[in-house]
């Protein structure tokens, strides 16, 4: 067994730069836009990363138990040497963009992932709005091969927490875009607009997030656009500030899809097909959604964005409103 060393959460230490942060782009955005923060939104968002907290440190050490078992199973044994925490940091973001572009596709990984895109609003506190139900909905499956490769826990959920805070400052409509070279390898605030976005042109893009090469390479990356600024939120929005609506909404769509269901393999897809699927077509997804626009685009008919759904779990092209 290698030697271990004495690892942390980094996520921990920058909570408190995470909040001077937020206070400084509310001071900008008093000046240059005061739409960018709506009062209520914010405390909901800052309510749901509290809660997200709560509800990781539940369940971290069944996840860690878990982990560790499976590492028990490694093909090599990878020690604590500094250079190989640049190889698990940037396997870990591969992880990651697999985890991330599931929970937009398939509908039981999107009812925890939409509680981060409910917001219609744009700034640092939305990196803020995070899950409760991360452990239900499985996410940490997709880092289990790293341990199987033969990386330890520990190294890959330090690096885990670097990467969660890297993603924290390109939540943001302050910083318009960064030198040439940095947007086409890292992540940016450009980019991550366009994954955020609502917009047609932009339904399930970018999904990375440090390195913005994974989606070039993957056939899912898509610039933002000066002449088509991106429109936040979901489909339909909540309709409320209330927070365990906001948490558990999602759950309570499925639920009703499978009870409601006319049979077992539409049950099913209820739970693993893309969000808005339904088994008599009446609901869109993003696939729908874009082929509309495209027919659109391609006669030249301005689009018109869908206004209401009728199930508020579909994840597809919603205005942009004031909270």
């Amino acid at each position: 067994m290698p030697e271990m060393p004495l690892l942390f959460d980094p996520v921990n230490y920058a909570i408190p730069g995470f909040v001077a942060l937020i206070v400084v782009e509310m001071l900008i955005a008093r000046t240059r836009d005061r739409q960018r923060y709506c009062p209520r939104d914010t405390l909901t968002s800052l309510l749901l990363g509290f809660g997200s907290t709560v509800s990781s440190a539940l369940t971290a050490g069944l996840v860690f138990a878990i982990s560790m078992w499976v590492y028990q199973f490694r093909f090599f044994t990878i020690g604590f040497a500094w250079y190989w925490f640049p190889v698990a940091f940037v396997l870990d973001d591969l992880a990651y963009y697999f985890a991330h572009r599931t929970g937009h596709r398939v509908r039981w990984f999107w009812a925890s992932h939409v509680i981060h895109h409910s917001s219609q609003h744009y700034n640092l506190s939305t990196a803020l709005r995070q899950t409760w139900t991360g452990f239900v909905s499985l996410s940490f499956l997709f880092r289990l091969p790293l341990f199987l490769i033969g990386f330890h826990p520990l190294m890959i959920f330090f690096c885990a927490g670097l990467n969660l805070i890297y993603q924290f400052w390109i939540h943001t409509e302050t910083i318009g875009r960064m030198p040439r070279w940095f947007e086409a390898v890292m992540n940016t605030p450009s980019h991550h607009r366009v994954h955020h976005a609502t917009n047609p042109r932009y339904l399930d893009r970018n999904y990375a997030g440090v390195f913005i090469v994974w989606d070039r390479l993957l056939g899912t990356f898509e610039a933002e656009r000066d002449d088509e600024r991106p429109r936040y939120g979901i489909v339909k929005d909540l309709g409320s500030f209330n927070l365990f609506w906001a948490a558990f909404h999602e759950w309570v769509g499925i639920a009703k899809d499978v009870w409601a269901a006319p049979d077992l393999k539409s049950r099913i897809l209820y739970m693993i097909a893309p969000p808005g699927w339904s088994h008599d077509g009446s609901r869109d997804t993003s696939e729908t959604i874009k082929a509309r626009w495209e027919a659109r685009e391609q006669r030249g008919i301005a689009w018109k964005q869908p206004t209401s759904s009728s199930s508020v779990e579909d994840r597809a092209g919603a205005p942009s409103q004031a909270a």
